[in-house]
């Protein structure tokens, strides 16, 4: 039974990253895993209620990752590098899901975007600890835009290397590394 509502949370991500959130339907679910639409109702008897699971998915793996990071003696490049594979890997090849969710966070249900906020504010935290890491005489204020940034870069490059089908992410991440250490 459990198997099952992870199956359909893992198909879920899955659509999310290939055409977002308000695009998928329990029609889709239920043909790509061979159950009846009741079948999918019975384990989230709302879209909703999948949004809020997969979306908690997304933040129990974010805030291991916070907590792996936190307690690592690895190098700040070494943590940005970490956050990047992490992304490369949560994007799975299509659009960053949070992404995918943040671009239709107005039509999202309410506990959905609550989920989504939260996601995005841990993102950008993860990002300024480890900047405060190296960043030791820099300002709250300077910090967070720096976060802001890096966070925005990775995942424009990954937008932009899926479309483009060229290698943008070494580039952006080169220049992460760099810009860190001027």
């Amino acid at each position: 039974m459990e198997n099952r509502k992870t199956q359909i949370i893992d198909l879920a991500l899955k659509l999310i990253r290939e055409k977002g959130y308000v695009a998928i339907s329990y029609d889709d679910l239920s043909k790509v895993l061979g159950v009846t639409k009741a079948s999918i109702h019975y384990h989230f008897e709302k879209k909703e209620d999948l949004g809020v699971a997969v979306t908690e998915r997304v933040l129990q793996n974010l805030q291991d990752f916070s907590s792996f990071i936190t307690n690592s003696n690895l190098t700040v490049e070494e943590k940005i590098n970490l956050f990047l594979e992490r992304q490369i890997v949560l994007s799975d090849g299509g659009i960053c899901p949070v992404s995918s969710l943040q671009s239709d966070y107005e039509s999202l249900p309410e506990q959905v975007r609550q989920k989504v906020q939260e996601i995005s504010q841990l993102e950008i935290t993860i990002i300024k600890n480890i900047l405060k890491e190296t960043i030791k005489e820099g300002r709250a204020e300077e910090i967070e835009s720096f976060a802001f940034v890096i966070v925005s870069c990775l995942k424009g490059a990954i937008q932009y290397e899926r479309v483009l089908g060229m290698p943008i992410l070494p580039q952006a991440i080169n220049e992460i590394t760099r810009l860190l250490k001027g």
